[in-house]
């Protein structure tokens, strides 16, 4: 079959142009119904006007192509009998095999009438033929085609428009599941239904169609859901509604039922859409969750209005798999409650997290791409803290780098060393951003420090940095200094000051702390006691 290569706005009905008075088109062959539409107009007088067309055309002609044998009215032998071979036959055959959707035939100057011989041929081929007045231009014909499609485009964003609005309101509702469907099934004029990860209907709003329709329906939800679905434990609806898999029904693609949606039929349910237009949206990335629509014919924007429709079921059903959303707000409840967070992460999963600071390119961070790199590295704990955002992301999803972002990830840490790993985190991040690096991870591998007893390590701290200690600026400009190897360019772009700032503090902290910072084994020490801080 012919694949119409048509355009992007609404088709015009063939009885919309029929009714333009000011055009006066008559037409005197073919079959005429609401569903017959045009896609454009094109005029031509080719003989073989098949190589011109895309498919879906009012054709205009004024017969300049008809070769004189075959006369103005064709003969009354062809009129009774449009044999195969025959001029029009063929010229008719010919536009239906392009996907011409109608042919319209200009009278004068060439013809006073329309041939009879073309009449009995559109007749044969069902192509609705059209009598063009004298008065009318072939270019007139065609502005009234496009003026008839940009009023069907303004009547369709506008009906999409009030769609999404009205849709948008019906989200914040107390029940905004039910309230989205039933808006939706208002405005399709039809049927919306909601299936779980299960293949169990959960709501549905609107004219319930037939069985056949819905198990129809059901199969086709089956084909869009994400292949981990899962069965229910009793794998089948109740009685009343459960629909039987044919025997040659497609394979399905998940382990939900193919059954019926399992649904009580609502008071105002009537069986009335026998002849329907199916469609499936598989909710979210591999929820499991997928709204099917049925609708009695289908008109234009209906797919974005139910696409409008998934996108905010996705949002109100995304949490409601797992819930994990409400795992977050109970977990936050109780730190703002006082609770240690080693007793509050048991609600958030994991036994080890990684802390992730991250820094945009080029610009501070928004909450957009804040959620954004969240769920790039798979956790929805961000929070964003100035120029820095920082994420609390499950130690078994590895962060790896992100386009446009610069990374510190740390260790792997139990919920009571999360400060401890926010500061590791923040440490590789200044490095990162110092040596140019995507991403920076904190060395987890056994340290020196691990020989000294961790109390006796902080005393030696204390007392080493004691002239620091009034001056927090210079203690993270010295640490910042001996982790770049006493690069001044690297350290005063980490800090963000000028190099020479970087310079006068590490005199100054000489100076304090009595000793030449040029020895190695004295940055060594300092260094061994910095990191105990």
């Amino acid at each position: 079959m012919l694949e119409l290569s048509v355009p992007p706005t609404p088709p015009v009905p063939l009885a919309a142009l029929l009714a333009r008075e000011d055009l006066g088109l008559r037409q005197i062959a073919g079959p005429s119904g609401p569903g017959i539409v045009i896609h454009w107009a094109h005029t031509s007088e080719m003989a073989d006007p098949y190589p011109y067309l895309l498919g879906g055309e009012l054709l205009l002609t004024a017969g300049v192509h008809i070769p004189e044998a075959a006369g103005s009215d064709g003969g009354a032998s062809h009129r009774a009998d449009p044999r195969p071979g025959g001029y029009f036959d063929d010229y008719v055959a010919r536009i239906v095999a392009a996907g011409g959707t109608a042919l319209g035939f200009g009278l004068a100057p060439v013809h006073d009438t329309v041939p009879r011989a073309l009449v009995a041929a559109c007749e044969a081929y069902e192509l609705p033929l059209l009598e063009v007045p004298p008065r009318t231009t072939f270019s007139g014909v065609a502005r009234a085609v496009w003026q008839l499609m940009a009023e069907a485009r303004l009547a369709e964003l506008r009906r999409v428009t009030e769609a999404q609005q009205s849709l948008a309101a019906a989200a914040s509702r107390p029940h905004p599941v039910p309230s989205v469907l039933r808006r939706l099934a208002q405005r399709l004029g039809g049927w919306a239904v909601l299936y779980g990860p299960d293949g169990t209907g959960i709501a549905d709003a609107g004219r319930r169609p037939a069985a056949e329709t819905r198990r129809a329906l059901t199969l086709l939800t089956d084909v869009v859901r994400p292949p981990h679905g899962t069965q229910t434990a009793s794998g089948s609806p109740p009685p009343g509604d459960r629909v039987p898999r044919p025997a040659d029904a497609p394979p399905r693609t998940s382990g939900a039922p193919a059954t019926g949606s399992g649904l009580p039929t609502p008071s105002s349910a009537t069986d009335t859409l026998e002849a329907a237009h199916l469609a499936a949206y598989a909710l979210g990335a591999g929820q499991g969750f997928v709204l099917g629509v049925a609708v009695p014919r289908r008109e234009a924007g209906d797919h974005t209005i139910a696409s409008v429709a998934a996108v905010l079921l996705s949002l109100l059903t995304g949490e409601h798999q797992s819930g994990a959303g409400a795992a977050r707000s109970s977990a936050l409840v109780r730190l703002l409650l006082g609770a240690p967070p080693e007793d509050v992460a048991a609600l958030l999963g994991p036994d080890r997290w990684v802390v992730v600071h991250a820094r945009p390119e080029g610009q501070a961070p928004d909450a957009v791409a804040a959620s954004a790199l969240g769920a790039a590295l798979g956790s929805a704990l961000v929070d964003l803290a100035r120029d820095v955002v920082r994420i609390l992301v499950p130690a078994d999803r590895e962060p790896a780098p992100q386009p446009g972002w610069t990374l510190g990830v740390s260790a792997a840490v139990a919920p009571h060393d999360w400060p401890a790993a926010d500061t590791q985190a923040a440490r590789a991040l200044a490095r990162a951003h110092a040596t140019r690096t995507t991403l920076v991870r904190h060395c987890s591998r056994p340290r020196l420090a691990q020989l000294v007893a961790p109390e006796e390590a902080e005393g030696y701290a204390r007392t080493v940095l004691a002239p620091l200690a009034p001056h927090p600026a210079l203690a993270e400009t010295l640490r910042t200094w001996l982790s770049l190897h006493g690069s001044w360019d690297r350290t005063a772009v980490a800090l963000a000051v000028h190099r020479n700032t970087v310079r006068q503090r590490i005199a100054r902290c000489g100076t304090l702390l009595g000793t030449d910072l040029d020895d190695p084994d004295v940055r060594m020490e300092l260094w061994f006691a910095l990191k105990q801080m």
